[in-house]
């Protein structure tokens, strides 16, 4: 209770140790301590009243960071997150986007409730496929809306509305089209925000390769039947023999 109490904590390793990780390797010195850290794939630190992200060392397997109502001005540091997937930092005090093009991995950001004037979409990962910037005065900005769909092709979900239909690149591939339709259908059957205390992408992992096996196995069998048609109906597929 005192830590969330009091003021102007900083995002650290050793709070990430204390909070997230309870066994450390062992050191191979004692000033090594917090840069031995076991690298955790999620983090969960909201509501610690945390200010401010201090330099870190790179977390490279850590793929979600929730950092949802606590009092974040700044968005700076992210980078030591490089394989980062998912990021909550709803409910802080975030005035502007920026610092986020390291992410290049980046799939969902919750940037809602904050005090996000306007928006810059150049400051937006081209890869994210779900966005939520609800409770900012950039939403009411005129063709916001337009804005971010024209700078974000593989956008599925905006401000928890469903994108219709496929954009961008996926469309000129030819090819992913199924599994975006799939990842919509997904994300309509979601009844809680993305922010929920769970990990979002690995039930989103899942979720998706079991309907990938079910439809592989579905076009089998469907195989099966035509080839089994086909073999009944030899005789009429054979050209005619010559007298």
């Amino acid at each position: 209770g005192q830590e969330q109490t009091s003021p102007g904590v900083t995002l650290t390793n050793s709070l990430i140790a204390t909070k997230c990780l309870p066994q450390l390797r062992e050191p191979s010195c004692p000033e090594s301590r917090f840069t031995e850290l076991l690298s955790p794939s999620t983090i969960r630190l909201d509501r610690q009243n945390i200010c401010a992200i201090e330099r870190l060392q790179s977390l490279w397997e850590t793929h979600s960071l929730y950092l949802q109502q606590n009092q974040i001005e700044m968005m700076e540091n992210l980078d030591c997150f490089p394989n980062l997937r998912f990021l909550s930092l709803a409910g802080n005090r975030i005035c502007q986007v920026k610092n986020l093009w390291p992410l290049r991995h980046l799939r969902a950001l919750d940037l809602s409730h904050n005090e996000i004037q306007t928006l810059d979409t150049d400051e937006l990962p081209r890869s994210l496929c779900i966005l939520d910037l609800r409770g900012n005065e950039c939403t009411h900005q005129h063709g916001y809306r337009e804005l971010v769909l024209g700078a974000l092709p593989h956008l599925l979900q905006l401000d928890a509305q469903l994108i219709c239909g496929s954009m961008g690149e996926e469309e000129e591939d030819g090819e992913g089209s199924a599994s975006s339709e799939e990842e919509d259908e997904l994300l309509s059957e979601l009844s809680s925000p993305f922010t929920a205390g769970k990990d979002f992408f690995t039930e989103l992992h899942q979720e998706l390769s079991g309907r990938s096996q079910r439809r592989q196995q579905e076009a089998l069998k469907e195989h099966q039947t035509r080839l089994e048609e086909l073999q009944e109906h030899q005789g009429l597929l054979l050209p005619p023999t010559s007298s």
